[in-house]
């Protein structure tokens, strides 16, 4: 999946960075491949922030895009960090992660992160459960689906209590069944698209619906999307 993004001025719309899409009671619904990015500290490293507690720091979900040689200096993640790589290779001082690589970074992990020739993420600050300290590194493309009801496919990346993490497969004609969301529900599309009664959410569009939310009635296409659940408080 290619993205494509218009770049903001460093300082464009710099204010609104601060508490952007934190109630989690309303549903947030985001096509990512069209919206502007932002500077970040970090020259040559840019952001488009689809939920964010604080300028710098406290929760926050982004895309981020690191152009070629980019480098962004040491830094830690008191309470996390979960990326999921969209495209390019993403590095920093313990490995080179791919397209498709799916990493979590327990809080308190430091590190110097680049790369050499560009690389956009999906990425995920400051919202894992104090007790959750496990580090993931997973190749998706090189780990085998699961079978789920019907013909859907799973592919598990993370669960801790009441949270799942998957890469989800629905096939073309499935149905998701009424009453899920349980928790809180989350999803990127990574290809086919997503349909409700009245859009379409196709590769790029960022999901997120509150406790017992579901609004999805069908797809049309093999449809693909990273999804997670059971991580928003209930209302």
């Amino acid at each position: 999946m290619h993205y494509s993004f218009q770049i903001g001025q460093r300082n464009k719309l710099w204010h609104t960075l601060a508490m952007h899409n934190m109630d989690f009671r309303e549903t947030v619904i985001i096509d990512t491949a069209a919206a502007a990015l932002v500077a970040s500290p970090a020259t040559g490293v840019w952001r488009n922030p689809l939920a964010r507690e604080e300028r710098e720091r406290g929760h926050a979900t982004s895309i981020v895009r690191f152009d070629p040689g980019a480098r962004f200096a040491q830094h830690g993640h008191p309470q996390g960090e979960e990326i999921l790589v969209l495209e390019g290779t993403f590095s920093d001082e313990y490995g080179d992660y791919p397209s498709g690589s799916y990493i979590r970074n327990p809080p308190g992990f430091k590190h110097t992160s680049f790369s050499d020739q560009g690389c956009t993420l999906f990425v995920k600050l400051h919202q894992f459960q104090p007790d959750d300290r496990q580090q993931i590194h997973i190749d998706t493309r090189n780990t085998p689906w699961l079978p789920g009801p019907g013909l859907l496919r799973l592919m598990p990346l993370h669960d801790f209590k009441a949270e799942h993490t998957a890469l989800v497969h629905w096939p073309a004609g499935y149905r998701p069944d009424p009453g899920g969301g349980w928790g809180g529900e989350e999803m990127l599309v990574l290809s086919g698209e997503l349909r409700s009664k009245h859009e379409t959410y196709g590769p790029g569009y960022w999901l997120r619906g509150p406790h017992l939310s579901q609004d999805l009635v069908e797809v049309k296409e093999d449809t693909v999307f990273w999804l997670k659940t059971g991580h928003l408080a209930p209302l």
